[in-house]
């Protein structure tokens, strides 16, 4: 069950990340062979996301807009599925510029995810190579690497060269069809916010 989809034996730490490099949700000890979205969904954090049970602040209207207020998000890639407070990449090739710039600007969103995935394992080189316990023990060492995490980000703030490698794999996207309509509407809304009031000047050199 822990074999995964590159042949070798994993757990899986899936996290919620904040604009502060900083771990807010974590859960560990998934099957290596599951894929995201079915980790999430079955995760506490998921299931109270899915059921509309998470303390969600209430939607607000985008700066510069008085449009419809819009809900807060998560940001995931392909492998998660859409919900109205969880956002994902467009799918496919040949998509529209401005489908092209809302995946640019939720890649440069994911960027704190991965850059907090880096610190965290070039800070604790246990997560360097494989640890030789039993999967509980394993399971609390990186609960307690994520926990000191927080705490020396608070203590130290943020170094750049902490995120210049990541020994931590991805692991195996699913497909996921039957996205929700609010998820797709809160999607679009953000893509058309993205090319008029909520615009960025240097976003159209990358796409």
């Amino acid at each position: 069950m822990f074999y995964n989809y590159k042949k070798y034996f994993s757990i899986v730490l899936m996290a919620v990340v904040d604009a502060e490099y900083s771990f807010i949700s974590i859960d560990v000890g998934a099957y290596g062979k599951e894929g995201d979205s079915t980790i999430f969904k079955n995760c506490p954090f998921g299931k109270k996301l899915y059921s509309e049970l998470l303390n969600l602040p209430a939607p607000v209207v985008l700066p510069n807009t008085d449009n419809f207020p819009q809900p807060f998000v998560l940001i995931g890639d392909e492998a998660f599925g859409l919900h109205k407070n969880l956002l994902r990449p467009y799918p496919g090739r040949g998509l529209t510029q401005k489908r092209k710039i809302f995946n640019y600007r939720l890649s440069r969103a994911r960027r704190y995810v991965e850059c907090a995935f880096g610190i965290l394992a070039n800070k604790w080189r246990v997560l360097h190579s494989a640890i030789l316990v039993e999967p509980d023990f394993a399971d609390d060492v990186i609960k307690a690497c994520c926990i000191l995490h927080n705490y020396v980000r608070r203590r130290d703030g943020y170094n750049f060269e902490d995120t210049l490698s990541n020994s931590l794999e991805d692991i195996q996207n699913e497909n996921n069809s039957g996205a929700r309509q609010q998820g797709l509407d809160v999607r679009e809304y953000f893509a058309e916010y993205f090319m008029d009031a909520g615009a960025v000047p240097f976003q159209y050199q990358f796409v």
